[in-house]
C-alpha cells in the first residue's frame, strides 16, 4: 500500500497553496471540482485528528464528521498569505471538535462558564492526586485554580451533569431500578385541598385585611409595622386580623362560605361607648371600650361637647371602669378636655380608673384627673 501512505502523510501546505493557484481563474463548475479534490486528498487528515478525541462516549463517526466540518471550514477560508495552512487547519478543526463536546456531550445543559471551570477543577484535582498522593481538599484546588471554594464545590455539583446516571440502571439482582431506591412519600400532598381552598378565600377577602394577613404571616412582620403603614393603631390591626383568622376557620371547616360581614358592628369593640348620666353634683360619664388611636378624636369631641355646654363651677366626673386600654391618643384625648375644662373652670376628674390605665395616668400627666383615693401612691423619699 505504498500509494495510500504516501496520500495520508501529504505535504497539506502544498496541497492547499496548489489549490489557491489553480482555482483562479477558473470557471465555477471547475472550482467546485477541485475543490471536492483538495477535501477528499486531505480527508485522512482530519480522520487523525477526529481518532485523538475518540475516548469517551461519544460515536467515532460523529467525531470523524464534526472533523470533516472543520476541514471544509478551513479550506474555504484558507489565505495562502497569513502563513501555513496545516497550523490552521488543526486550529479550526480542534476548535469545531470542542465546540461540539461543549454542545452536544454533556448530558444536561450547563452553562459554558461551568463547563469551562469543571474541566480546569478536574485538571488541578488530578495533579494535586498526583503530587499529594491523596485526594486534595477544596481549599487547596481553590488556591491552584486562583477561585473560591465556593467556585470549586460549584464546578464539582455542575459536573455530575456531563454523565448523568439513567433511573432506569439495574439495581442488584432482584430486577430493580434505580428509580426504585429514590423518592418517598410527599407529605405536604394531603395539604393541597386546604391549600387550594385557603387560596379561594383569601381572594375574596377585603383588600386591607387580606394585605394585614399576607403581611403578617408571609411577610413575617410585627402589628405595629402593619399599623404603621396603614395609618391605624395596632389594636385596631389585632382586631381585623383575629376577625379575619375566625372567618377563615369557619369557612374552612363548612361546607358553604359563610358571608364576610366587615366591620363589626359592637361599637364597644371599635369605638368608645359614651353615655351621659345627670347627678346632683353634675354629669357623670360613662366610657366603655377602649380607646385608642382609631376612636380617641370621637371621645374628645363628645367630651368636649359636655364641657362647653357644662356651667362654670360644675363637675364633670369621666367613669373608665370599662376601658381597659387607654392608648397615647386616649391619654391625649383627655389632657385636651381637662385643659378645656380648666379653661371653663370646670372640675374634671376621672373615677374607676383600671390599675393598668391608671399607671398610665401617671406617667403621662393624667395624675390631676384621679380622685385622692385613686391616685396612685407618691414614692417615699429615699426609695428607688
Amino acid at each position: 500500500m505504498p500509494g495510500r501512505t504516501a496520500e495520508v502523510f501529504e505535504d497539506l501546505d502544498v496541497v492547499a497553496e496548489q489549490y489557491a493557484r489553480d482555482r483562479a481563474g477558473l470557471p465555477p463548475a471547475q472550482t467546485q471540482r477541485l475543490r471536492e479534490e483538495t477535501i477528499r486528498r486531505m480527508l485522512p487528515f482530519a480522520g487523525r485528528l477526529a481518532g485523538r478525541y475518540r475516548h469517551g462516549r461519544e460515536p467515532s463517526d460523529d467525531l470523524e464528521q464534526v472533523a470533516r466540518l472543520g476541514l471544509i471550514k478551513a479550506i474555504d477560508r484558507y489565505d495562502p498569505e497569513r502563513g501555513s495552512f496545516t497550523a490552521y487547519a488543526v486550529t479550526t478543526i480542534v476548535g469545531e471538535l470542542k465546540r461540539y463536546f461543549r454542545d452536544h456531550s454533556w448530558g444536561l445543559q450547563v452553562p459554558r462558564r461551568l463547563q469551562d471551570l469543571s474541566r480546569v477543577v478536574g485538571q488541578a484535582d488530578e495533579a494535586l492526586t498526583t503530587e499529594l498522593n491523596r485526594p486534595p481538599s477544596d481549599r487547596e484546588v481553590a488556591v491552584r485554580c486562583g477561585i473560591t471554594e465556593q467556585e470549586v464545590a460549584e464546578a464539582r455539583r455542575s459536573r455530575a451533569g456531563y454523565r448523568p446516571v439513567s433511573l432506569s440502571l439495574p439495581v442488584g439482582d432482584s430486577g430493580g431500578e434505580l428509580s426504585d431506591l429514590l423518592g418517598g412519600a410527599d407529605g405536604a400532598l394531603e395539604l393541597v385541598p386546604e391549600q387550594l381552598t385557603l387560596r379561594r378565600l383569601l381572594d375574596q377577602l377585603p383588600t386591607r385585611e387580606r394585605r394585614i394577613l399576607l403581611e403578617r404571616f408571609y411577610g413575617n412582620r410585627t402589628q405595629l409595622e402593619i399599623a404603621n403603614d396603614l395609618g391605624i393603631s395596632q389594636m385596631h390591626v389585632s382586631r381585623l386580623l383575629n376577625r379575619t383568622l375566625e372567618w377563615l376557620r369557619t369557612a374552612m371547616l363548612t361546607e358553604d362560605t359563610p358571608a364576610w360581614h366587615g366591620e363589626s358592628t359592637d361599637t364597644a369593640e371599635t369605638n368608645p361607648v359614651v353615655a351621659v348620666r345627670r347627678q346632683p353634683t353634675g354629669l357623670r360619664v360613662v366610657v366603655a371600650g377602649e380607646v385608642d388611636r382609631d376612636n380617641a378624636g370621637l371621645l374628645r369631641e363628645a367630651l368636649l361637647r359636655l364641657v362647653r355646654r357644662a356651667p362654670a363651677g360644675s363637675r364633670l366626673e369621666i367613669d373608665l371602669a370599662a376601658v381597659p386600654l387607654l392608648a397615647a391618643a386616649g391619654v391625649a384625648a383627655l389632657l385636651a378636655v381637662h385643659e378645656a375644662a380648666r379653661i371653663r373652670r370646670i372640675e374634671v376628674t376621672a373615677v374607676g380608673v383600671q390599675p393598668f390605665v391608671r399607671r398610665i395616668a401617671a406617667i403621662t400627666g393624667l395624675g390631676a384627673l384621679l380622685r385622692a383615693e385613686e391616685a396612685p401612691p407618691a414614692r417615699r423619699p429615699g426609695l428607688n
